[in-house]
């Protein structure tokens, strides 16, 4: 068994065996030190980005820049360094791709360290806040809304939602209670829990994406700097036959001295390599990089300006890409408009919502929709329960009204409304019932005559800027591809509504069970959903493999094998 250290594993020094400590308890200081120092913690393995020494390395053994070493070292050679001034190109040249990657490689460091998660841990029967790269296999820890789940786990007590949007791809909020597992990567939206570590370090699930992420792609370079380089080849062949007949013409029949002869020589081969042109593609770069560093973009390797601009095939995902991580109120519809008209429907939710707590998404989109005045005062209130699937409030004025599932709450009465409720939810939408109930809130479940008044539909936001920036796409040839682990019909809408071509020719990627259907599925299909993190790596390949250059976008954990294999790859700045 291996797990991480800070490369990518390191060999325990011995093996431990399992403790499940009680929740309330936890490990013994002496038990958790024990497996620090056998390594048992939540160390990640190293990051696939390069270090120091390899931005160095790259952008100075070059063949380009060794062909004119040599040249140098022959005019070093003569003692003649006044005419060593042809270097001030390769230096200059050198520099520029080694000054951007650095700056690149700072910045990814600083934003590492303010996203650098702690972990509350329970320790000897008390709760402590230490870094979580310091928690250990079996550590009893607390995670609350908010939190960002670093290590793989398993719930012991207690009860949240989970959003797994950015391991799995699916946007819905996951119940999670006792023996539920938690994966490293996801959210919790609300709720609380105590839950035992499981697989920490390199077991994790994100850290064995990043391990495989690291083994599968080699350095990618732009088409025009291949081009380049492979010109430079090709000169390097030639100058070498050419150099040496010049250097006997000019000792043998022109009797040079051996000095003259070798600046004369180096001189002339010089002059037929296009020096200048690998200078002025890295200024254009570094303009563009700077350029693009005003758009708040932060560009890692400046060969992918250029292969952007060659990019065919665009690959989205949905949440967070075309929608924005957070819910909206569409619409209300009234149930029963003749008693409760659509001011007294908002002024109902208004009090409802603001007699609640923000403390999911959901909640802060009702807060945000019916923000009017309150006018009744909560006596007794019901928090939303997973379990129920509904919450509740009592008015001093009367009157006690229920939010939630529709199922739950119309219960025998649901297929009266059933066709309208499941309209919403074929859209991608989440429905919610608001409904008059003549029981108490201490009900264990809905066992009074409810009075169903309105639904609630909320719905993921489209990005203001998406169609704008999907048309601008279309216009300069380039296919949008949506690919996402949600419903294929509730992705093909929104991505009807952000305005991508063809966005109604969706299939579920379940059913891409050879690499023949992947070939055949992404002629066809504008639209794939149900994707799995593997799948996605596999569409980009296949796309690839039809001579398309590809770039892909992503915000999650379930992205990353994906982004390693696009020829260019967008990293949003909401992601994890």
């Amino acid at each position: 068994m291996q797990l991480g250290r800070k490369t990518e594993t390191v060999t325990l020094n011995k093996i431990l065996p399992r403790i499940e400590a009680l929740p309330e308890q936890g490990l013994t200081a002496a038990q958790a030190r024990d497996r620090l120092e056998n390594g048992y913690a939540n160390i990640s393995p190293a990051s696939p980005e390069k270090t120091t020494g390899q931005i160095f390395k790259d952008n100075i053994l070059t063949y380009f820049n060794l062909v004119f070493f040599i040249l140098a070292f022959l005019i070093i050679l003569v003692e003649s360094y006044r005419n060593l001034t042809f270097m001030g190109v390769i230096v200059v040249n050198t520099a520029i791709g080694i000054i951007q990657e650095l700056r690149a490689k700072k910045t990814l460091s600083k934003l590492k360290f303010v996203v650098a998660p702690h972990a509350a841990v329970v320790r000897d029967g008390e709760l402590l806040t230490i870094p979580a790269e310091n928690a250990v296999l079996d550590d009893i820890v607390i995670f609350e809304a908010g939190n960002q789940i670093y290590a793989d786990a398993i719930v012991l007590t207690g009860e949240c939602r989970v959003n797994e949007a950015l391991v799995t791809g699916e946007a819905d909020e996951i119940i999670k209670t006792a023996g539920a597992t938690l994966l490293s990567g996801s959210f919790v939206v609300s709720g609380e829990c105590r839950a035992r570590l499981d697989k920490v370090g390199c077991d994790s699930f994100v850290s064995r994406l990043t391990v495989e992420a690291k083994k599968s792609t080699k350095k990618k370079r732009s088409e025009m700097m291949r081009a380049l380089t492979r010109l430079v080849q090709i000169i390097g062949f030639i100058i070498v036959p050419f150099g040496l007949i010049m250097y006997f013409q000019q000792t043998r029949i022109l009797h040079m001295t051996i000095t003259d002869s070798v600046v004369s020589t180096v001189a002339a081969l010089i002059g037929m390599i296009p020096e200048g042109l690998y200078l002025l593609v890295s200024v254009a770069l570094t303009v563009s990089v700077m350029r693009l560093a005003q758009k708040k973009t932060l560009v890692h390797d400046m060969g992918c300006i250029e292969t952007l601009a060659r990019v065919d095939v665009l690959c989205v995902d949905k949440t967070g890409t075309i929608t924005e991580n957070k819910m909206s109120v569409r619409e209300v519809w009234p149930l029963c408009p003749d008693q409760y008209p659509a001011g007294e429907v908002a002024s109902l939710m208004s009090d409802y919502a603001a007699s609640m707590g923000t403390d999911n998404e959901t909640m802060a989109a009702l807060k945000g929709f019916f923000a009017e005045k309150p006018k009744r005062r909560a006596v007794q209130i019901l928090p939303f329960s997973s379990s129920s699937k509904y919450g509740g409030v009592t008015f001093s004025q009367g009157g006690t009204y229920l939010l939630g599932a529709p199922e739950k709450i119309l219960l025998s009465a649901y297929p009266q409304y059933k066709d309208v409720i499941e309209g919403f939810s074929s859209q991608g939408c989440r429905v919610l019932l608001l409904s008059g109930y003549a029981g108490s809130l201490t009900d264990k479940s809905v066992s009074a005559a409810v009075a169903p008044i309105a639904l609630i539909v909320l719905t993921n936001s489209i990005r203001p800027e998406a169609p704008a920036t999907f048309r601008f796409f279309r216009e300069q040839g380039v296919s949008i591809k949506v690919i996402s682990g949600d419903n294929p019909l509730t992705v093909s809408r929104v991505a009807q509504e952000a305005g991508i071509e063809n966005a109604d020719k969706f299939i579920d990627a379940s059913l891409l069970t050879t690499e023949r259907k992947f070939k055949s599925a992404i002629k066809e299909y504008t639209v794939f959903g149900r994707v799995t993190p593997d799948q996605k790596r596999k569409l980009i390949r296949a796309f690839k493999a039809a001579g398309h250059t590809v770039a892909m976008t992503g915000d999650g954990v379930n992205d990353v094998l994906a982004l390693k294999d696009a020829d260019c790859s967008i990293a949003m700045a909401s992601g994890s």
